[in-house]
């Protein structure tokens, strides 16, 4: 490389970890296999940065650890809305249900988009509870509209065809500017350290969420038990309760208790 091509590559501006681990994605779409040391002088960064990156999008699922590198993972994207729906969906029957007893006239909610909360606005809609919605899913805002009782707000934003959901800048700032008495958010996985997404654009569209509202609620099945996304929602701390089709195991039991997190478990045997 000349002198001058070196100056130019080390002119432009390092990326942030969340884009370096994006980036490592998009080229595993085309290689089949890359080395740690490839993307270290890629992203200019350390062996040992790149290795953090690959260890936290391995224990996500979405690639592969070997031979000194990586490789994409057979199941190496996080399934879209349409397949998570499909998959437990007595366990998110349940806590939907569970989540919709919650609600009393007149409250206010921001709901986000997720196979989960979609039966949470399903039972919403089905019980004429009269509330105000703020959401970024085009499925919820279509499912409660079905309810004469429920005013639906629905966020601007960079549609997300994947999950039928708006994400990004527009959204934030839209959901920023308003306050609720509840939220309802769901997640990719809930760990001792906290809730996380795996979705692109949703662990800020539910940080979001969660700043501008009073109690604060999420729906996780048990799948998702000491699972880890790639982004960071919040700690455990920051929600009032969560609401689960069965009980945490111990030491995710006792993380819940120690930062004083209700847990409500959805009944089993309740029909529509």
């Amino acid at each position: 490389m000349s002198l001058l091509a070196k100056s130019e590559e080390n002119a432009r501006p390092r990326l942030r970890k969340a884009d370096r681990r994006s980036q490592i994605l998009q080229d595993l779409k085309l290689r089949p296999h890359i080395r740690i040391s490839e993307l270290a002088d890629q992203f200019r960064v350390s062996t040992e940065t790149v290795r953090r990156d690959v260890d936290e999008l391995g224990r996500a699922g979405l690639l592969n650890r070997a031979h000194g590198g990586v490789s994409a993972s057979a199941h190496g994207h996080y399934p879209d809305l349409d397949a998570r729906s499909r998959e437990c969906f007595a366990e998110r029957e349940r806590i939907g249900r569970r989540a919709a007893m919650l609600i009393e006239a007149g409250d206010t909610l921001m709901i986000d988009g997720g196979s989960t909360t979609m039966q949470f606005a399903r039972f919403l809609a089905f019980n004429e509870t009269p509330c105000t919605v703020v959401t970024n899913s085009l499925p919820i805002a279509l499912t409660l509209g079905r309810s004469s009782a429920a005013e639906i707000i629905l966020c601007p934003g960079e549609y997300l065809a994947s999950e039928s959901a708006v994400v990004g800048a527009d959204a934030v700032e839209y959901l920023a500017s308003h306050n609720v008495d509840r939220c309802f958010i769901g997640a990719s996985g809930l760990s001792t350290t906290g809730l996380s997404e795996s979705v692109r654009g949703f662990a800020a569209v539910k940080k979001t969420m969660l700043a501008h509202s009073k109690t604060h609620y999420a729906l996780i099945d048990g799948g998702k038990f000491g699972k880890t996304g790639l982004s960071r929602v919040g700690e455990l701390s920051t929600l009032t309760s969560i609401i689960v089709d069965r009980t945490p195991e111990p030491t995710l039991m006792t993380a819940l208790t120690d930062a004083n997190v209700e847990i409500l478990i959805a009944p089993e045997g309740e029909h529509d």
